[in-house]
């Protein structure tokens, strides 16, 4: 059985067929830039916005917290060798759409708490 850091290598070995040229890139870019706007989304939140903690500003800053680890998971995975296989970059893209969709429940959370 492979470990977790194993994982990627060992879905590469499955079926071997690469991704088209620049779909790596592409996806690093498109994680990246959506972790930043999470980063700064919680930092805005949690340190600059007014006012005292609630029970919804919690609401609100959890998913946004698992969504920076969904696409801390899909950067590390986008980053592999093994993700130029398409089963192993078919999961990273989960990871990436999990993050985007915690982020947006964040907002929207953030958005209802005001």
């Amino acid at each position: 059985m492979a470990s977790n850091e194993d994982e990627p290598r060992a879905e590469a070995q499955v079926t071997g067929k690469p991704l088209p040229a620049g779909y790596r890139q592409g996806v690093v870019t498109a994680i990246s830039v959506i972790l930043g706007f999470a980063l700064y989304f919680l930092r805005f939140w949690s340190l600059e916005a007014e006012g005292d903690w609630t029970w919804a500003s919690v609401c609100a800053a959890v998913p946004t917290i698992l969504s920076i680890a969904c696409l801390a998971v899909a950067l590390w995975r986008s980053l592999q060798v093994a993700d130029d296989d398409e089963p192993v970059y078919r999961r990273t893209l989960k990871w990436f759409l999990s993050g985007i969709l915690l982020a947006l429940a964040g907002v929207i959370a953030s958005a209802i708490a005001l």
